[in-house]
């Protein structure tokens, strides 16, 4: 089976979900190619000139795969021209909700009509989001397959030596708009601990502060299926987060974790803080994270479900 992935990046959240089983893929014996294109590096003109660029160097390629699979919108268009029998798009969270949070009307009245369109290329859709799946359906009346976004669990082996802080608090994501950063700011002065906030860490160094705090708050205002949530699972650390996207589908109130609704400082702090205190609680939360991360969101569990859906896509 020969595989082309196209992304924007290979790092990051759907780019290094793609990175990763790019590198599963390879490990296991199969002959998968990454396109990588320049774009230019100005805001509102990354996105159109990856989309550009990649569909130039897909209609020029003469070389052909046997599923070509792009990851994200502004991969669709490369995807649509490069050269395969079957064609692949992955969208982890609803794009068009994503482009309006951090964009203009008129960029997101753009990405709408893109979205609607796009979506009818490709042979099949995924997803990592039955939330997102939901929303498609619902609003769009398009299927997409559910395929989570799993963990590396041979990464964390690095992650030793790390002594508990007693009431720190983790955030561990982009410093931006849509992953809430400001409310959990504004509820910090109302928070019995030390935030600690991990936006330009390495990714080692924010998993050693993530496992050495006592929580770790994710207030999203839109999310698919966090990284950050599973990580803490995995890392015994329980998580409190808001009630949006994919983060209900990981954080069962009060069994993995805690939930609470978005846009609400005073909530967040509340949680937090009764959290803090209830070191009981908090430690059975931990336990029954880390037991579902591991019963459902790592590569040995997703892997054979991708190839099984690379397998199934070929023989229709």
């Amino acid at each position: 089976m020969k595989l082309l992935f196209i992304s924007p990046r290979f790092s990051g959240g759907i780019g290094g979900h793609a990175n990763m089983l790019y590198q599963q893929l390879t490990k296991n014996g199969f002959d998968v190619q990454k396109m990588q294109v320049p774009h230019i590096p100005i805001k509102n003109l990354k996105n159109p000139s990856f989309a550009i660029f990649s569909s130039i160097k897909g209609i020029l390629s003469k070389e052909s795969f046997d599923i070509i699979h792009g990851f994200n919108v502004p991969s669709a268009y490369a995807m649509k021209y490069a050269k395969g029998k079957k064609k692949v798009l992955s969208i982890h969270g609803v794009f068009s909700e994503q482009v309006n949070t951090l964009h203009s009307k008129s960029i997101s009245s753009i990405a709408q009509s893109t979205e609607s369109k796009v979506l009818t290329w490709p042979d099949k859709l995924t997803t990592d989001s039955k939330a997102t799946q939901k929303f498609y359906k619902e609003n769009l009346n398009v299927d997409f397959e559910y395929l989570p976004s799993p963990l590396d669990t041979k990464m964390f082996e690095k992650i030793t030596n790390v002594k508990k802080i007693p009431n720190q608090i983790a955030f561990v994501g982009r410093n931006s708009h849509e992953k809430g950063i400001d409310i959990l700011k504004e509820a910090e002065s109302k928070i019995n601990g030390d935030v600690i906030y991990c936006t330009d860490r390495s990714w080692e160094d924010a998993m050693r502060i993530m496992k050495s705090s006592s929580i770790v708050v994710v207030p999203s205002r839109i999310e698919s299926l966090p990284t950050s949530v599973k990580e803490a699972f995995f890392l015994n650390v329980p998580v409190i987060g808001t009630n949006v996207g994919g983060i209900p589908e990981l954080i069962i109130n009060n069994q993995t974790g805690i939930l609470i609704p978005p846009e609400n400082p005073h909530k967040l702090a509340q949680a937090v803080n009764e959290l803090l205190s209830d070191e009981e609680k908090a430690e059975k939360l931990a336990i029954h994270g880390n037991t579902f991360v591991k019963n459902n969101m790592t590569w040995k569990v997703i892997l054979p479900k991708y190839i099984q859906f690379y397998e199934n896509l070929l023989k229709t």
